[in-house]
């Protein structure tokens, strides 16, 4: 069941409250704070405060003082506030359909199918109506970042070049860091005196984390970031996922050692490397195959299109060319004329039933008719080979790097101008 509750905290599921006498139910339901024209109680407020202590004390986080926690928490609903307001606004909604979907997934990564699913989160006191809101929630705001930020980003050729040789000279891209991460934030057009008031905090913080106090609680504490209730973890990062403002700084750091405070447009960032492991070399299995294809179309039934794929395997088993046969019969356009020839590819290269059953293949072996979106195939495995696909997959995943950082910088920063930008009055 930790298991549950710990992907249900992370989506922000309510599955696990304290027991509510009757009587404390109108004060506990007291508007707490007002986000432009919308409230949210106490009631929600306390209900996701105890699915984050459930979070925290399965991680064996230590605790601030609650207050504080309170208001990370509720500074956290405030921002979840502000995206699901602006989504309706853009007309961005999730059907049930698709969220039936999300869950299933959920509860096949728990091992579960979704009736058990919904019992165990019962069972531990959550409410399953409840949950799937929550759930809906996540996927709304998910696919608002994905329109509001996420889709303006670009990556060039060019970036990608500078990146991977910046990282050949700083360590390598593929080395891995454990990062723990502190924001204090500066709103947007702070005065000078916001920014001194942060850069001191700031200071004070780092002051406090060399002399000994726990890196995970003081997050919890002062940050502003993403992570904040997660202890401030980032995770294992490749040297080409770090952000950029952190880069420098991270290469210099031994593990267990913080970073001086780094400024951005966000406020002042301190980094602990927690960890770091090494690069390894990567090889992948490519495949040498060729296939012909039968359209099935208003004149060619799927039944003939097989039946056509079947006379031509039984043939080239009998002894007829391959090659000649693809050239005078596959309606592929790109590889028909060169015998039905595919070339060497990677895993991946093809859509899923054709790669599904050429995998099956053993070279040489030709498969039976199969069908996929573009048609009927047959297709013979020519050879396997092992090839190093380390600089391959080096400028794949430098482009992803880039990519993903820019959507982590672009997102603090749009996060952050949704927040100056709303009406938020505080009613405790």
């Amino acid at each position: 069941m930790k298991r549950i509750i710990l992907l249900a905290a992370l989506l922000g599921g309510l599955l696990s409250a304290l027991p509510l006498h009757a009587a404390k139910v109108v004060e506990l339901n007291r508007i707490v704070a007002v986000v432009n024209d919308e409230a949210i109680t106490n009631l929600e407020l306390e209900k996701r405060l105890q699915s984050i202590l459930v979070q925290l004390r399965q991680n064996g986080t230590a605790l601030p003082p609650m207050e504080i926690l309170r208001r990370q928490v509720l500074e956290r609903l405030i921002i979840e506030r502000l995206q699901l307001a602006l989504a309706a606004d853009r007309g961005v909604r999730v059907d049930d359909e698709t969220l039936n979907e999300v869950i299933t997934r959920i509860a096949a990564q728990n091992q579960l199918s979704p009736q058990q699913f919904r019992a165990a989160l019962e069972r531990d006191g959550g409410d399953f109506a409840e949950f799937r809101e929550e759930v809906r929630h996540e996927i709304i705001m998910s696919n608002l970042r994905a329109r509001e930020v996420e889709s303006r980003i670009e990556v060039t050729p060019q970036e990608v070049d500078d990146f991977l040789a910046r990282q050949a000279a700083g360590g390598g891209l593929d080395t891995e860091y454990h990062l723990g991460h502190i924001l204090i934030a500066v709103p947007e057009g702070a005065s000078p005196e916001q920014v001194q008031t942060a850069r001191a905090k700031a200071q004070e913080v780092l002051e406090q984390l060399r002399a000994g106090a726990d890196f995970r609680q003081m997050a919890i504490t002062h940050s502003a970031g993403q992570q904040a209730l997660q202890g401030g973890d980032l995770g294992w990062r490749k040297g080409g996922q770090l952000p950029t403002l952190f880069a420098d700084s991270v290469l210099r750091l031994a593990p267990g050692e913080v970073s001086e405070p780094l400024r951005s447009s966000s406020g002042f960032h301190i980094i602990k490397l927690i960890d770091k492991r090494g690069e390894q070399r990567e090889y992948v299995t490519q495949t040498h195959a060729r296939h012909i294809l039968i359209r099935s179309t208003a004149l060619v039934a799927d039944t003939e299109a097989r039946a056509r794929l079947e006379r031509l395997r039984e043939r080239i088993l009998q002894g007829e060319d391959f090659a000649e046969l693809a050239r005078a019969n596959s309606e592929d356009p790109g590889s028909g004329a060169k015998g039905g020839d595919l070339g060497w590819a990677n895993p991946g290269t093809f859509v899923g039933p054709f790669e599904q059953a050429m995998n099956k293949l053993q070279p040489g072996e030709i498969s039976e008719p199969f069908r996929s979106q573009f048609g009927w195939h047959i297709v013979q495995v020519i050879e396997r080979r092992q090839r190093d696909s380390t600089e391959e997959l080096k400028r794949a995943r430098a482009h992803d790097a880039i990519r993903q950082r820019k959507i982590e910088e672009e997102t603090q920063d749009w996060l952050r101008r949704l927040r100056d930008e709303a009406y938020v009055e505080y009613k405790d």
